[in-house]
């Protein structure tokens, strides 16, 4: 097997194999699907974790994490859902931050490691086993991949930065007793 092959079989591997962790994991938040709460259970989390509105959010993660894992999967307008799965990711980062790096103390590896993978996946291509190979890459140009991570992630640090903004005038009501 040649190299350009064996390149081309590797990345439909990892397309295949990251698009259906995340898929699966955006069809918990949409659908309710593998043990997941479904739009109401991941609604109330998300105002729990300080993403608000709940709804929108929960919306907004589930179809990053699931259109952008199907469409990876597809190897099909790569660099777009490489960049909605990041921009996902991020959002999920930023919840485990707190916690550290590693999962067993519930830390940020896991969202990150799913996060680089699909921005690395977008950013490289699909590669020949792909929909925008069979489409002669019309979803995978440079233009389309500038936009969609660049729009990712002000769309990203944007939902980040209000929960953040949100989080501390929180702490600080709590601190004042509770009186504005």
């Amino acid at each position: 097997m040649s190299a350009v092959n064996r390149r081309d079989l590797g990345l439909f591997a990892l397309r295949v194999g990251t698009g259906a962790v995340l898929a699966a994991h955006g069809a918990q938040k949409l659908f309710g699907w593998f043990g997941g709460g479904g739009l109401d259970g991941t609604s109330k989390a998300m105002e729990a974790m300080g993403f608000r509105p709940g709804r929108q959010s929960a919306v907004a993660a589930g179809l990053g994490e699931a259109g952008g894992g199907t469409l990876l999967m597809l190897g099909l307008a790569t660099p777009a859902a490489g960049a909605a799965a990041a921009g996902a990711m991020a959002g999920a980062v930023s919840v485990h931050a707190p916690a550290g790096f590693f999962s067993q103390s519930g830390g940020f590896e896991y969202p990150a490691y799913l996060g680089f993978m699909a921005a690395a996946i977008g950013v490289t291509g699909a590669g020949r086993y792909s929909l925008d190979h069979v489409t002669g890459h019309r979803f995978d140009r440079p233009l389309v991949l500038a936009a969609a991570f660049v729009g990712s992630a002000l769309a990203a640090a944007a939902v980040v930065g209000k929960r953040a903004v949100e989080q501390l005038a929180e702490t600080a009501d709590e601190g004042d007793g509770g009186a504005a």
